[in-house]
């Protein structure tokens, strides 16, 4: 034990309950493991820091498209949580191994200024595809690409948290006081939140000043959080759906009681989250200025608007009944014929995330699932190749996949973790027992060292760990000033302006 404790502390790594009380596994080779990872959110961090726990003389480099890392912990994570970004502390513990490089501002791609993908294969021993999801499912009905003021959840979230993406979305929150947010997932409940927060609780968060502009200006007073099935089918938690629902001076609409199952024959966790809609809020609807209700057995049909503006005036539903009843929580909506009509000035698209193949995916025969959004996996974390494995010249390192690229974008930041985990133990596994899962061929084993002159030549501009540690104590600085944690640079010029 004591022996483990030593190798952890010299790298930088303290030890956890889980795993680290093994010895590392030992391979004699003479130079180390090299990993690449591509994608700098948990998934990414979570799996490096189990590899170079379990993987003595290991070597990790970390690919990040964006100048900062922590992907979806920074990005994703609503502002009125800062717990839930309590994992970057680990991270930054990873960080700080002297067998941890971090690659920033390097996207993987063919165009000028990015990496292809074909360029990392010979200089590592294996790659581990962690970027999450970056596309959004898409509802497909009449006026969702035509009609104005109409986002995605994730480009709204993805515009409060100060992802550059979305640094110029301008949502119009002034046209009425009506919102619809499609989908009752936590991301759906968060924009809810969101809209209904009381500004001053929000002004001390990491949100956006762009954002407290906004919202401070926003007219929207009465939310609805649409789904097509019931209260039992939807996919938010009792911890989002509590809170949401205790927020101060906001009223929750009461249920309609024929969507009320018998909370009696219902096993604990479905049970306590209808005991929390059943009792609603402390305030009455009527009594306070906003409100939000969770409206289900509805399925969006159109996109309405006032011509010739073009702006959203309503939203058309046709309502369901669901098979084979309500308290199945796999049950079924089906259209009755029967259609109602919402206003509506606003309205958020959250229906779920998928991920993109990356460049280069195609041309090096990795597999990718288009319609699930996946890389195909064994679930354990291995790529699995297809029977048409295309020829590529050179060492072709093993690949691995982790998070929302490996099980599709589910689940929160600890079930990502314990998903990390498994990667990693594929990954070590794989390269004790010099599995043939591992290519016979060897990689040069430089790593970085090995592409950056063709990076630069390229017109590649990296930015290092110790460079975001500049660009992170300059937003700290300017939140201070604002008593808040920090403000964030919602430009990636305005990021690399600090490093000139």
């Amino acid at each position: 034990m004591a022996q483990v404790n030593e190798r952890n502390e010299g790298r930088g790594l303290s030890n956890d309950k889980e795993g680290d009380r093994r010895h590392y596994s030992v391979v004699q080779d003479a130079r180390p493991f090299r990993l690449a990872v591509i994608g700098s959110g948990p998934a990414g961090f979570y799996t490096t820091y189990k590899v170079l726990s379990k993987i003595e003389n290991s070597k990790v480099d970390m690919y990040e498209q964006l100048p900062v890392p922590y992907g979806l912990a920074r990005f994703g994570v609503a502002p009125d949580h800062p717990e839930v970004k309590n994992c970057q502390e680990k991270f930054e513990e990873v960080a700080q191994s002297p067998d941890f490089e971090f690659i920033g501002n390097i996207a993987i791609g063919d165009q000028a200024g990015q990496l292809p993908l074909r360029a990392l294969m010979p200089h590592y021993d294996a790659v581990l595809f962690a970027y999450g999801a970056s596309k959004d499912k898409i509802l497909g009905v009449p006026g969702e690409d035509t009609v104005k003021s109409i986002h995605s959840a994730r480009a709204f979230v993805g515009w409060y948290n100060g992802l550059p993406e979305y640094a110029d979305l301008k949502p119009d929150l002034t046209q009425g006081e009506e919102a619809i947010i499609i989908g009752q997932g936590n991301v759906a409940l968060d924009v809810a939140r969101i809209l209904l927060q009381d500004i001053s609780v929000l002004r001390s968060t990491d949100i956006t000043e762009n954002a407290i502009q906004t919202l401070q200006k926003s007219k929207v007073r009465r939310v609805r959080v649409i789904g097509r099935r019931g209260p039992m089918q939807a996919a938010f938690t009792i911890k989002e759906i509590r809170e949401l629902i205790k927020l101060p001076s906001v009223a929750f609409h009461p249920l309609d009681a024929a969507l009320i199952p018998d909370i009696k024959r219902l096993s604990r966790v479905p049970r306590r989250i209808m005991e929390v809609l059943i009792k609603g809020s402390n305030a009455q609807v009527g009594s306070v200025e906003k409100s939000w209700s969770l409206d289900f057995c509805l399925s969006p049909t159109s996109f309405n608007s006032n011509l010739p503006s073009s702006q959203l005036s309503s939203i058309s539903f046709e309502k369901t009944n669901l098979t084979p009843d309500l308290s199945d929580p796999v049950a079924k909506a089906n259209g009755t014929g029967e259609f109602v009509h919402l206003s509506s000035s606003v309205a958020f698209r959250s229906i779920g995330y998928k991920s993109e193949a990356l460049p280069g995916f195609s041309e090096l025969g990795i597999p990718f699932d288009s319609r699930l959004g996946i890389i195909k996996n064994d679930y354990l974390g291995r790529v699995v190749e297809t029977k048409e494995r295309k020829a590529f010249k050179g060492h072709r390192p093993s690949l691995y996949c982790a998070g929302w690229v490996k099980r599709g974008p589910t689940g929160v930041i600890a079930s990502t973790m314990a998903d990390a985990f498994s990667t990693a133990n594929a990954i070590e596994e794989d390269w004790t027992l010099k599995s043939p899962f591992f290519a016979a061929t060897s990689s040069t084993g430089l790593g970085w060292e090995g592409i950056k002159k063709e990076a630069e030549g390229r017109g590649c501009r990296r930015v290092s760990w110790q460079e975001w540690q500049k660009i992170d104590a300059v937003e700290k600085s300017k939140g201070h000033a604002k008593g808040k944690e920090r403000e964030k640079f919602t430009r990636k010029e305005d990021m690399l302006a600090v490093l000139d």
